[in-house]
């Protein structure tokens, strides 16, 4: 019987026939299309033509149908559907990929042909998008250690195998202990909590089996309690739960495992030619260097840590009156800051969640896309990984422009967080290919399902990712959509978010979930007018994440990461009342893999540009200006990695921006 994983697939918009496919699949389809992709590259290697362009990056950039396939599904369903048997699938191949890709870097005789082509460069006639992609092709071949020879060869090998492995028991290792807490609530423990957070805690009880409510490290689940829940002492018990994730010893304890994973990226480094991880890492982004992070990280810790100072101020008088003594705590903060929304702005999440609808703010990100870029939506029946899954055909002009895929709600086989990735990306060569793009969220289930509107930016914002996927419009697959440079990836993402803020967009469609009423004037101003509120928290707990990481990395790896973590967060003064957004042992951005790994600061990087970005709108006509709305799809999010970024943006905005704009909208500058 054929593997359903192999054969080209006959489905609408070719789209993976999930059903038709078992774990049992997964294992030998690999192994085929392992051996098909190293006949692939073993012929371009040993191709006895002179190396052309052509002959040798074209020949790369030819997909490997069926390993694309197989990869494609597994990391799709094994992210956000997992379950033990594919659990120890990750566990085996991540060595096996690893090493199946250091052996294509460390192929002699392929780096010898790139390298032919790349020496040869001036005198081919080759397009600018061509030359980027040769330029990146030899680059991370010369990164990956393609020009190592002798031990140092084999020794980067080792490493590059034992980082997958680490990776795979980290997040592993955080999905377990995420999965396997709870605590169970009485009736009486849910003083305080409105309507929707008791929904969702009686559903997360149903899913884990237990009798009645419970409270689930689900982001969505934890945070409402945590603002809402009278009981101090049961706030205590849930964070000291949620910052003690891969920190609670045995078999998931994730800090010797990121000791571990700093230690071999350095000796990466160091075999490279680097100082440290960081100048290495760093050199390909737009920051460049470890001192221009840092500089503007500190640029915006300062003002961000005194307004958070004198916001801890105010909380604990509010403590005070409540009768508690000593200091505020981080299981304190998000209680009072809510009580103190309510009073400064008369703001209630419990009144404001029901004009946030999940199918009413999907329906609003589809709008703004159809405003801005002429994209439509229309609902597609296809057979996906999970029943919570819902698909859209994105067309443009009576034209397909590619499949659409939303995971809305959390549940125990999907790790947390939210995240935007490509089943399959645009391309034009070989062949004009469409893109298949899923959204993965970690929404609280319930009926109706409501968003808080720190869910509602999220779903904003992964659906800014898809755009930049949907959107892209470049010949090769391997500089499409969001392969761009990690600090810059952030900036379609975020600037989306900034139509979630337009007023009219809230008018239309942050309706009432029971009378369906359009969000009263008064409230969208409240609404509005709260939008820094408690900024100065969210800007250190972030800042404080990202200077960790960017520590972590900047020299010799520490032995004890709990002790270099403390080090660098009494140095910066981090105020006691507020902890890191991610602790070392759950930083999952930084360990899970070498994506955000000296990287984490990104989103701050392109908030710089976000906050410029949508300011060339409001100076032109507005939120849905027509003439800004074409030159960003032209510039930016047409582009993918086709150019430097820099020069994208200074081609969107016709300079680079300031952080002035950033401080500005996080309410953080001086005036």
């Amino acid at each position: 019987m054929t593997n359903p994983l192999l054969p080209h697939w006959d489905t609408p918009f070719q789209i993976a026939p999930f059903a038709d496919i078992s774990d049992e699949d997964f294992a030998p389809a690999l192994d085929q299309a392992l051996i098909a992709h190293n006949a692939q590259i073993a012929a371009i290697a040993g191709n006895t033509e002179p190396p052309t362009f052509a002959n040798v990056i074209e020949a790369l950039e030819r997909p490997c149908r069926e390993l694309d396939q197989v990869l494609s599904v597994f990391f799709t369903v094994v992210g956000a559907d997992s379950n033990p048997k594919r659990e120890a699938l990750q566990r085996d191949f991540s060595p096996k990929l690893a090493a199946h890709s250091a052996a294509i870097t460390a192929n002699k005789a392929l780096f010898a042909r790139i390298a032919a082509v790349w020496n040869a460069r001036d005198s081919l006639d080759l397009t600018s998008e061509q030359q980027r992609v040769l330029m990146l092709t030899h680059r991370g071949f010369v990164r990956g250690g393609a020009a190592l020879t002798g031990a140092d060869d084999t020794r980067m090998q080792a490493i590059k195998g034992r980082l997958a492995t680490l990776g795979t028991s980290f997040t592993q290792n955080l999905l377990a202990d995420e999965r396997d807490w709870f605590m169970p609530l009485d009736e009486d423990d849910l003083q305080g909590l409105p309507d929707f957070a008791i929904g969702a805690a009686r559903a997360a009880g149903v899913e884990k089996g237990a009798a009645g409510p419970v409270v689930t490290l689900s982001r969505s689940i934890i945070t409402p309690f945590l603002q809402f829940s009278k009981r101090r002492d049961l706030r205590e018990v849930a964070f000291n739960a949620w910052v003690a994730r891969g920190a609670n010893g045995g078999e998931t304890d994730n800090r010797e495992i990121a000791a571990e994973i700093l230690a071999l990226r350095h000796e990466r480094a160091q075999l490279l030619g680097y100082d440290s991880f960081a100048d290495y890492k760093l050199e390909t982004e737009m920051a460049k260097t470890p001192g221009a992070v840092r500089g503007l990280l500190m640029e915006v810790w300062a003002p961000a840590k005194s307004q958070a100072e004198a916001d801890a101020e105010v909380l604990t008088q509010m403590m005070r009156a409540d009768g508690i003594n000593g200091d505020l705590q981080p299981w304190d903060w998000r209680y009072y800051a809510e009580k103190r929304r309510k009073v400064e702005h008369d703001l209630d999440e419990a009144e404001l969640k029901p004009y946030l609808q999940l199918d009413r703010m999907i329906e609003a990100s589809f709008a703004c896309a159809s405003r801005l870029f002429g994209l439509q939506f229309a609902p597609l029946d296809a057979d996906l990984y999970h029943p919570d899954c819902r698909a859209w055909e994105v067309t443009r002009g009576g034209k397909h422009v590619a499949v659409f895929i939303g995971d809305y709600f959390a549940r125990g086989s999907k790790r947390s967080g939210a995240w935007c990735s490509a089943m399959r990306g645009q391309a034009k060569f070989p062949q004009v290919q469409a893109p298949v793009v899923i959204n993965v969220c970690n929404f609280a289930k319930a009926e109706p399902a409501l968003l808080s509107w720190d869910d509602a930016r999220t779903l904003f914002h992964e659906f800014g990712h898809a755009l930049h996927q949907m959107l892209s419009n470049v010949s090769y697959e391997s500089i499409s959509g969001t392969s761009v440079a990690r600090d810059f990836v952030e900036l379609p993402s975020q600037l989306y978010e900034h139509w979630l803020e337009v007023p009219e967009v809230l008018a239309e469609f942050a309706t009432h979930a029971e009378t369906g009423a359009a969000m009263p004037q008064e409230l969208l101003n409240k609404v509005l007018g709260a939008a820094n509120f408690d900024m100065g928290f969210q800007t250190v707990e972030y800042v404080a994440s990202a200077l960790v990481d960017l520590a972590f990395h900047e020299g010799a790896a520490p032995t004890d990461v709990m002790a270099r973590q403390a080090e660098v967060l009494r140095q910066i003064g981090l105020p006691p009342a507020i902890t890191m957004r991610h602790a070392s042992p759950h930083f999952a951005h930084v360990f899970a893999g070498d994506g955000y790994s000296s990287g984490y600061y990104s989103y701050m990087w392109s908030e710089v540009m976000d906050a410029d970005a949508f300011a060339a709108f409001e100076e032109a006509g507005g939120a849905f200006d027509a003439e800004r709305a074409k030159a960003l799809e032209d510039t930016i999010l047409s582009t993918g990695g086709s150019q430097d970024p820099g020069e994208l943006y200074v081609a969107f905005r016709g300079r680079l921006p300031g952080v002035e704009a950033l401080l500005k909208g996080r309410g953080l500058d001086a005036s």
